[in-house]
């Protein structure tokens, strides 16, 4: 697929078959993230691929916002959560982060699947038991949370939203 398309045709995806999501598929889209520009080519970011469903379940347990507006599941159904997390050391971490998600949801559009960028996972890895589930997996450092890549196969085909006019001036 052409890049611009790609870019021009990607939407965020809000439902999700249960369907396993293959891991060359994920390795794919990891490696798309892994590829994004860094400040100073510091490399901060690190993805969590999370596949395993209950610790799926538990993240998306802590992600949820708590209040009657929000549905039971702030992941969708997806069945694949890619974890953006940045070491804060590195002063263009978020920025770092964020390009990260943006190649990570592109890739998944380029591959027939589909994402969507979850926030909260700053909240959720600020938690103590996340803290310590990152310790338990050799993750040393002041890492933060940039966002949640759900990934799945869409089970209904996302709605074009209307862009506002007027976000682009020329000084010419």
């Amino acid at each position: 697929m052409d890049a611009i398309q790609n870019m021009l045709t990607r939407k965020s995806v809000k439902k999700y078959k249960a369907d396993t999501v293959p891991k060359e598929l994920l390795d794919k889209i990891i490696e798309a993230g892994l590829k994004a520009p860094s400040g100073l080519n510091k490399q901060a970011p690190i993805i969590l691929a999370v596949t395993d469903k209950k610790v799926r379940d538990e993240l998306s347990a802590d992600n949820m916002v708590r209040d009657p507006f929000h549905r039971a599941d702030p992941f969708y159904g997806a069945p694949a959560v890619l974890v953006v997390l940045a070491d804060k050391s590195a002063s263009t971490y978020l920025y770092d982060g964020s390009l990260v998600m943006e190649n990570m949801l592109l890739a998944a559009h380029a591959l027939g699947l589909g994402a969507c960028w979850i926030h909260r996972a700053k909240e959720t890895f600020e938690l103590p038991k996340w803290k310590a589930f990152l310790k338990e997996l050799g993750i040393e450092g002041e890492y933060e949370g940039i966002g949640n890549c759900i990934v799945g196969y869409a089970d209904a085909e996302p709605q074009e939203k209307p862009r506002r006019e007027n976000r682009v001036y020329y000084v010419e």
